[in-house]
């Protein structure tokens, strides 16, 4: 492919570097251009002489593919390469003659940019893979273990992540990069560093060039990691309270960390900051609950001053603990006194129904003092809600239990619950008569309260209505109802209690099946058999809230 050759007065009013280069590698042509550029090179110099490298090795080449009949243009690859500090892109022309005119454009700013483009996809794709492995562990020293490792990786020649003071130390991890993460804890002054005591209460970073390496302390430093070079402080911030600071070195004989690392290691040690807030404030919740919750767990009960007593829950959604049902137990002090049962059932469902169920819980205890007037309590209890800002309700049945010979006393108040289960030894379900209203709507809540007695062998049972309005069976949409749950009960006499709360619980498990239900709570009061005298668990007091 052939070209007509511009003339020179063309050549030099050209905005680019142009110069013409014959077969042999002699400078045929250079323009005013092209003469600064690549000072000493003019007309009749070799190429070789005063171009770079790069350049003459491109037009070596370019000559051969000429010289073998090839098409040039066809052939042609875009060159590139420095002259000085500048980058150059070099465009070939073959003319008629076969010399070669080289056009050079300076595409410094081009790469810089393309550059820093692509520089800016990393770290923000660094950034995204950083956040997701962050977040997806809410273990406190996970986080703070990939923090330092991610760092060390790619920030910095090593990295340590502190965290604030636990009782005298400091927590921390090390990490060198190629290595793994180190757990250590510190006893040790951070303001020996500067700016890391500020980090580690949440003050903006202190730049890396305030920052003398020689002075960093002895502890600062990772084994065997040689002269520091520079070093960067940042805070790693949570939500509200720091969650500690972020230390990046750098060894010696390396660049030191650019305006533009630090503003980056910063946005790095803002998303690990809350990954780790949130680990933190994860386990605090975490351990409040399980603090909390070991009140609210069923106790084992089995005998309660020659009464058996047995109890289970089940919560509207299986990944939950505690609902809207409730009940208690309260065993007697002394023999022949009655031990105190409620069995409740607050309007709603998950932690908001169970809030209120917290309230009605501990007036009920602090009213045990009245526990031979149900009514009394009842009163009491209503009043307090009505008090509460809520607009919630509740029902609940009461029992008061003691041995009375073979047999058990009962006493059972119903306020606005539906009546308790009597199972007589031959099989025999009977409603208790009690009555009343329910509780925390109306300025008045009055019930009946009934006398029972269970012989040996039989039980009462009180339960919620998630038992009866449970829906499922062969259609899956049929409630379980009041008259299936009887004909359950009638063959569960003589059962121990425990037995009878397993069974009807199986029951209506499998009627359920996979489909949804509401909370479900039940007690089962009854007179053994055989008895003797016991407490629950050994000698505590029994409470199960759900």
């Amino acid at each position: 492919m052939s070209s007509t050759a511009p003339t020179l007065e063309a050549l030099s009013l050209l905005p680019y570097a142009v110069l013409v280069v014959d077969g042999s590698g002699v400078v045929c042509h250079v323009n005013a251009k092209a003469a600064a550029l690549f000072p000493g090179l003019h007309r009749g110099a070799a190429l070789v002489d005063s171009a770079p490298p790069w350049l003459v090795d491109a037009h070596t080449r370019r000559t051969a593919t000429a010289s073998q009949g090839r098409d040039a243009h066809g052939d042609a690859q875009l060159v590139s390469g420095p002259v000085g500090a500048r980058s150059f892109e070099a465009h070939a022309t073959v003319q008629d003659d076969g010399n070669v005119m080289w056009w050079l454009v300076d595409d410094t700013d081009h790469r810089l940019a393309r550059r820093a483009l692509e520089e800016e996809r990393e770290r923000t794709a660094f950034l995204t893979e950083a956040s997701n492995t962050l977040l997806s562990s809410l273990n406190l020293e996970r986080c703070m273990d990939v923090t330092a490792q991610l760092a060390a990786e790619h920030l910095a020649d090593a990295a340590l992540v502190i965290a604030p003071r636990n009782a005298r130390r400091l927590p921390v991890v090390i990490c060198l990069r190629g290595e793994k993460p180190q757990r250590l804890q510190w006893d040790v002054d951070p303001a020996e560093v500067p700016g890391l005591a500020e980090a580690l209460q949440g003050f903006p970073p202190v730049p890396s060039r305030w920052i003398d390496p020689a002075c960093a302390p002895e502890w600062l430093v990772p084994q065997g990691f040689g002269p520091v070079g520079s070093i960067v402080v940042t805070p790693l911030p949570g939500h509200g309270v720091p969650a500690g600071a972020l230390v990046l070195l750098r060894r010696s004989g390396k660049a030191a960390f650019t305006d533009g690392e630090e503003v980056f290691a910063r946005l790095f040690a803002a998303r690990s900051g809350a990954a780790m807030s949130a680990a933190r404030l994860y386990a605090e919740q975490s351990s409040l609950s399980q603090t909390l919750m070991r009140d609210l767990l069923p106790p084992v009960l089995h005998q309660i001053s020659g009464v058996d007593f047995a109890g289970g829950y089940r919560a509207s959604k299986d990944h939950e603990r505690i609902g809207g049902d409730f009940y208690d137990v309260h065993p007697a002090s002394t023999a022949g006194e009655e031990s105190f049962a409620v069995l409740g059932d607050v309007c709603g469902k998950g932690m908001e129904a169970a809030v209120l169920t917290g309230k009605i819980r501990n007036t009920l205890q602090a009213l045990l003092p009245m526990a031979d007037d149900h009514q009394r309590m009842i009163d009491l209890l209503n009043g307090a809600l009505l008090n509460a800002h809520h607009t919630r309700f509740a029902t609940l049945v009461m029992a008061s239990a003691a041995r009375e010979g073979g047999n058990v006393r009962l006493r059972l108040t119903s306020a606005g619950h539906q009546p308790a289960l009597i199972v007589r030894s031959d099989g025999t379900v009977e409603e208790g008569r009690s009555r009343g209203t329910l509780v925390g709507t109306l300025p008045k809540a009055p019930a009946t309260t009934t006398y029972e007695t269970l012989a040996p062998g039989e039980f009462c049972m009180l339960f919620t209505d998630g038992f009866t309005e449970a829906r499922g069976g062969p259609l899956g949409d049929e409630l379980f109802s009041e008259d299936r749950l009887k004909e359950a009960l009638s063959h569960c006499a003589g059962m121990p209690a425990e037995a009878v709360v397993e069974h009807v619980q199986m029951l209506v498990s499998h009627w359920v099946g996979s489909g949804s239900h509401d909370d479900m709570a039940v007690i089962v009061i009854a007179a053994p058999r055989s008895h003797h005298l016991s407490a629950v668990d050994g000698h505590t007091r029994g409470r199960f809230t759900a």
